[in-house]
């Protein structure tokens, strides 16, 4: 796939401090693209060095191929971005905050503004004052407000801070569908592990200005494949016997986790019949985001104070 931002080696030193530190990876198009750490980790400067708010103490960032730092222009025109809250006129319908924007935008027409309200799904509030709207009909005009000059880039810093339930459901479901459906590429930052598990394609794991890991979020390895949980009535007599068999195997909670191909479960639940034992359950593990986070993140910590 074409990669649409690109950092290479990027630090930002503030008053003697590296902030940053040696930042690398690419977002592709289509896809949601999450930058995940705790409160300080470096994601909104990280952010704002991409949308150009503040520059970077060394390296690159290129945004469909153009430098910001050297073609700032060229490069920023393809990015709509709200970072922290977006900011609009509350007394002011959320139309007449449209068009407001669009004069600082040459060529937005009427009828571009009709596509981005009915995208956004605010077609039947649109023309009511924006003080009336909830904290997830603003955020969804904010992203209106960013897609009126066709972005490539739509970066959204916390963009579900402050929402209820009803509204981080309806944020993440209509990113997901604007990625899809726009080929628009979308980089969310968060610290919220739930909402990025459901939420992106991809991660970015960031401690401590520190690049710690990109990773899928559907987690789909070869040993994640063959990690499957067995519960049966004699948990000791089938570790005896499976490892005479040669299978690796360990027991947790009175739980056998077997190393195995797909083809080889049948053979095992057979075999374990066979020598007598019954099996209560047999089942394919897997880890969710925050399990992975936090054995990322904690390695990360060891490798640092190392």
């Amino acid at each position: 796939m074409k990669s649409v931002v690109e950092l290479k080696h990027v630090s930002k030193v503030i008053r003697g401090k590296k902030i940053i530190d040696d930042l690398s990876f690419e977002i592709v198009e289509g896809e949601v693209f999450g930058f995940l750490g705790p409160n300080g980790a470096g994601k909104t400067t990280t952010i704002r060095m991409i949308v150009g708010l503040i520059g970077m103490s060394s390296g690159e960032i290129t945004i469909c191929g153009k430098d910001v730092k050297k073609d700032f222009e060229e490069a920023i025109q393809h990015v709509g971005a709200i970072v922290e809250n977006p900011e609009m006129y509350k007394y002011m319908s959320g139309y007449h905050n449209l068009l407001q924007a669009a004069r600082l935008i040459q060529g937005v027409t009427k009828e571009k503004i009709d596509e981005v309200v009915e995208l956004v799904g605010l077609k039947d509030r649109i023309h009511d004052k924006v003080k009336t709207y909830s904290l997830g009909m603003r955020q969804r005009l904010g992203i209106a407000q960013s897609l009126l000059h066709n972005p490539k880039v739509l970066i959204l810093d916390e963009p579900t801070n402050g929402l209820d339930p009803a509204g981080i459901r309806e944020i993440r479901d209509y990113l997901r569908s604007l990625a899809r459906e726009k080929n628009l590429s979308i980089i969310v930052s968060s610290h919220l592990l739930s909402e990025m598990e459901m939420m992106c394609d991809r991660i970015a794991i960031i401690q401590k200005g520190k690049l710690i890991n990109v990773q899928y979020v559907q987690e789909d390895t070869e040993v994640m494949k063959r990690t499957y949980s067995c519960i049966v009535d004699n948990p000791k007599k089938a570790l005896q016997l499976l490892k005479k068999q040669g299978y690796q195997i360990n027991i947790r909670s009175n739980e056998l986790e077997l190393m195995l191909d797909k083809e080889e479960v049948p053979e095992v639940i057979n075999y374990l019949v066979h020598h007598d034992l019954l099996i209560y359950e047999m089942k394919k593990l897997s880890r969710s985001l925050e399990d992975r986070f936090l054995e990322i993140t904690n390695n990360g910590a060891v490798k640092a104070n190392a």
